[in-house]
């Protein structure tokens, strides 16, 4: 019969793992997690910027197997073009009026249907539709609703008696600009007014009842309580409209293609222009070169901005 007796004091043998021993650091885990983001990114963010910036060193046009080195010769050239500063002039306004004008439309209807009245769900739905609807269909529409001849609005305007101010919207250089950029505005207005309402839940109550305690009237309520808890929906708001400010091109690309005589041309349609109608492709390049650096900065100003009044 086999002895089944054992030594004492031996170690036990330690039990066998089955399956891939675990990470040794969080810091390779967390890298591993990154690394298909990072790739992505890469791919379809840097190295596209990057080849950008190298094209943007040679004079080539689009077609020819050769590219002639420029060095920053149409960094030279884009300084000294006045049609390049038109262009950032524009966009300056354009993200300006759309950035302020979408986030103080959207913060006050947010706040007016903050209790959910009667009919909640059906004005929700209908101010954020235009969020779902294609750019270049937005554009079609309000071409039409523009037009000097059979357009609504022009219609309308003569119907409650001030056909005075009928005019051709989009096609006199004075008010063709802003007449974009109201379509820009009833299009993202609806954005902004869903994340606010979200974030208006997310305001404590209990703070509101106690500076209603302490006799604070709407406004004093709504700047000391409402408007610092939501101050990171805000950011967010905020950065991405203007960032779609800075770089719009479909609503002018389909309804005026920087016309009437450039009053509506932006830096994203003035370097479509020059790379693709002109075959400037080197001098296209650096304009979008440097569009992407000033959205770029703008949008990290607006959020050390924030993080610093916070």
């Amino acid at each position: 019969m086999a002895s089944t007796l054992t030594v004492r004091g031996a170690p036990e043998k330690a039990p066998r793992r089955i399956g891939r021993a675990p990470l040794r650091s969080p810091l390779v885990a967390g890298l591993g997690f990154l690394l298909p983001a990072i790739v992505v990114y890469t791919v379809f963010m840097i190295y596209p910027f990057a080849n950008n910036v190298y094209l943007s060193l040679f004079e080539w046009n689009g077609l020819s197997p050769d590219k002639e080195f420029v060095g920053l010769q149409n960094y030279q050239t884009l300084l000294a073009d006045p049609l390049f500063w038109s262009a950032l002039k524009h966009n300056v306004i354009w993200a300006v009026l759309g950035t302020v004008l979408p986030v103080a439309i959207g913060l006050l209807l947010a706040m007016l249907l903050r209790d959910q009245p009667r009919g909640y769900t059906v004005f929700r739905a209908v101010f954020f539709m235009p969020q779902v609807l294609a750019p270049v269909v937005v554009a079609i529409i309000f071409s039409w609703i523009y037009d000097p001849t059979f357009g609504i609005l022009n219609r309308l305007l003569d119907d409650v008696g001030l056909g005075a101010l009928a005019q051709p919207w989009i096609g006199d250089p004075n008010t063709a600009l802003y007449a974009l950029i109201a379509v820009f505005i009833w299009v993202e207005t609806g954005f902004g007014f869903v994340v606010f309402l979200a974030a208006l839940q997310e305001v404590d109550t209990d703070l509101l009842d106690a500076a209603e305690v302490d006799c604070a009237n709407a406004w004093q309520s709504f700047r000391h309580v409402t408007l610092p808890s939501i101050t990171n929906a805000m950011t967010l708001v905020v950065v991405i409209q203007l960032i779609a400010g800075l770089n719009v091109f479909d609503y002018v690309w389909v309804m005026t293609q920087g016309g009437p005589a450039n009053s509506t041309d932006l830096t994203s349609t003035y370097l479509y222009q020059q790379a693709f109608r002109e075959t400037n492709v080197g001098y296209g390049a650096a304009v979008a070169t440097v569009s992407t650096l000033i959205t770029l900065v703008a949008a990290v100003a607006v959020v050390q901005l924030r993080e610093r009044r916070q």
